[in-house]
């Protein structure tokens, strides 16, 4: 055993500081030698993938992967290659490509929407026919959010609703609306409305299912998104700590990112008490679903939106998880880092047990 772990990263990107790192590397790798591991820092690049696999493979017993799948050089097939075949060769893959699609993925939320976590009526279209034939019905069911498998920030994710509120009041679920229904659609990523035909909104939005892991996924609009988006912030199984997001107010403001203007509250996850019964609860099925052999993700989050109960209490909706490259650079003073060495070495540790 090398008793050791290297970080991934890749060279450039507006997630970095002036020392080429993501602001939360560092504090990771030093964390790891302050529990008396080697630790360093290697770039990924696409034309050093075979030199990279050989002297990580032989050196260090795990990998921590912090690159944001949208930054990597020559795009994410080599990078995801090479942290396949490290895995392969016996490495702990904190997280592995599998672990990334699975929960990193859209789609995620229709793997769970026969448990309580998500509405039964979540879909995923992975081709533009189905896209093109569901849609126009999907949408007579009330407003929808369409998302995109990949962006971030907001990007792709669409609040769609009939422009028309007497036709909205009026028209017959599980009909079919017609390629010329006015529509109002809000984009998560800067919260302005646009104007679009039914037909000519499917048309632009097929350039988010062609292409590799190309897919949208179709679920209702929940109206207490106004009310914040809650995250849990996850290492392993432990909850670490609670966003609240907020929106900016008025207009058809419904994004929680930063960008957009949301307000964040940073809170200990005691102060969501019934958010984390509810998700404590919920963890075994979420990974039994869609993690493999019912592992969960180093770092991670699930994002909730308050919806009413039958008896009027409150109830939490699941809208997202992330586990690709979450960063936590507002929250180092929390310790955070100290979490996912610890618990990084555990995995490792245990894997060679």
């Amino acid at each position: 055993m090398n008793k050791a772990i290297v970080v991934f990263e890749v060279e450039g990107g507006s997630d970095k500081g002036p020392d080429g790192h993501r602001k939360d590397t560092m504090p990771i790798v030093n964390s790891i030698k302050d529990a008396g591991w080697h630790a360093e820092v290697v770039y990924f690049h696409p034309d050093k993938a075979d030199e990279i696999f050989d002297t990580v493979s032989k050196n260090f017993d795990a990998y921590i992967s912090r690159v944001n799948p949208g930054s990597i050089p020559g795009g994410e097939k080599g990078y995801m290659t090479l942290l396949t075949k490290l895995a392969d060769a016996g490495l702990v893959g904190m997280s592995t490509p599998a672990d990334m699609m699975a929960y990193g993925a859209k789609d995620a939320l229709v793997k769970l929407n026969d448990t309580p976590l998500v509405p039964e009526d979540t879909a995923a279209y992975y081709d533009v026919e189905s896209f093109h034939n569901t849609f126009p019905t999907s949408l007579t069911y009330g407003e929808r959010v369409l998302k995109q498998n990949r962006g971030s920030t907001g990007e792709g994710i669409w609040r769609v609703r009939l422009a028309d509120a007497d036709l909205a009041k009026s028209v017959e679920p599980g009909s079919k609306l017609p390629l010329d229904t006015k529509l109002k659609c809000t984009e998560a990523v800067d919260n302005k409305t646009h104007d679009y035909t039914l037909g000519d909104f499917m048309d632009f939005c097929d350039q988010y299912i062609i292409g590799d892991n190309g897919m949208l996924v179709d679920m209702r609009f929940m109206p207490r998104i106004v009310e914040g988006e809650i995250r849990i912030l996850m290492v392993g199984d432990e909850p670490v700590f609670i966003v609240h997001k907020k929106p900016a107010a008025g207009g058809d403001s419904f994004s929680a990112t930063l960008f957009s203007g949301a307000t964040y509250t940073y809170d200990k996850p005691e102060a969501w008490p019934d958010l984390l019964e509810m998700f404590d609860k919920a963890r075994p099925v979420i990974a039994s679903k869609l993690g493999e052999n019912d592992n969960v993700p180093l770092i991670w989050t699930a994002d909730f939106m308050l919806a009413d109960g039958e008896d009027g209490e409150d109830t939490y909706v699941l809208g997202e998880i992330n586990n690709s490259c979450v960063g936590f650079t507002s929250e180092l003073d929390m310790g955070i880092q100290e979490k996912v060495a610890k618990e990084a070495i555990r995995r490792a540790e245990a894997k060679n047990a």
